[in-house]
């Protein structure tokens, strides 16, 4: 073989190198583009939940605030304590 043909090749074969790794950077970049999208993503739900919970434990609180409520308004009016007698 000659030079020429041996430079050449040699060429090619970093040529196909370098497209081989600007591919791989290119896929990690996206992959990484992906990650990053998918831990947002993570991050609004789980921020969701925590205020839906937040919700629901007021909610909760405030029922048995009423129901504790409810109760000494009946014990009141069961020992004859109640203002409306």
């Amino acid at each position: 073989m000659s030079s020429a043909q041996q430079n050449f090749n040699a060429g090619q074969t970093q040529a196909n190198a370098e497209n081989m790794m600007q591919s791989a950077k290119d896929s990690a970049a996206a992959a990484a583009d992906k990650a990053h999208a998918a831990a947002n993503t993570t991050g609004q739900t789980a921020q969701q939940n925590k205020d839906e919970a937040a919700g629901f434990l007021q909610q909760t609180g405030e029922q048995v605030k009423n129901m504790a409520q409810g109760a000494v308004e009946s014990v009141k009016h069961t020992l004859g304590m109640d203002k409306k007698n």
